[in-house]
């Protein structure tokens, strides 16, 4: 069946004019903030203490605009006797914010948690230049990454977080253990009744001259 002519116009007027009745509301950015989702892609924060120079994030870039530089320095053995490492300490770590499309890849392969989601999204520049921020930058806006969402109440609860409270309560059970065995030996040593003491015994004398 042809369609009536007019009737796209009829719908048109009709959204118009239900519109026409409702109070315009205007967020008056910048005063009032806006109240943004808590999975925001603002932009990426840097938990530098986690990062080990994997380059794990660079290379599954899309874009390639994730720059690091590090230098390997010698760490002296632990214990007397031991060998040397090297390590890998982290030099310059930026992102180019003009070429990210902020899919995210580069915070979810990183294997240490050193970056995250911030929901900061005023960093706009009169330069593309300085699109690129350095890891102070991008450490300072770690500080505005949301806390994480707490587990809904029937769901699992995590495998990291389960063998660390079963190492802990199997620990304490142990050192509650210990704790009552030397009591036990304490009590035990209280209770025996000590030996009497005996008495000297003299030599006997040999007959008087």
């Amino acid at each position: 069946m042809p369609p009536i002519p007019g009737s796209g116009l009829a719908k048109g007027l009709a959204v118009t004019l239900r519109t026409m009745t409702k109070k315009t509301v205007t967020a008056q950015y910048p005063d009032a903030q806006p109240e943004l989702p808590p999975r925001t892609r603002g932009v990426i924060g840097l938990f530098e203490e986690n990062c080990t120079v994997c380059m794990l994030c660079a290379r599954e870039c899309p874009d390639w605009c994730i720059y690091i530089d590090s230098h390997k320095e010698t760490v002296p053995a632990a214990v007397e006797g031991g060998r040397e490492r090297s390590r890998n300490v982290l030099d310059r770590f930026a992102i180019d914010f003009s070429l990210c499309m902020y899919c995210g890849i580069c915070i979810e392969v990183c294997p240490f948690d050193a970056l995250f989601w911030s929901p900061e999204f005023e960093y706009a520049e009169t330069d593309i230049h300085e699109l690129t921020h350095e890891r102070d930058k991008l450490r300072e806006w770690m500080w505005t990454v949301p806390e994480p969402p707490a587990l809904d109440p029937g769901a699992e609860e995590p495998k990291e977080v389960a063998a660390a409270r079963k190492a802990a309560e199997k620990l304490a059970a142990a050192q509650e253990q210990a704790a009552q065995e030397q009591a036990a030996q304490r009590q035990a040593a209280e209770q025996t009744p000590a030996a009497p003491e005996q008495p000297a015994r003299q030599e006997d004398e040999g007959p008087a001259e």
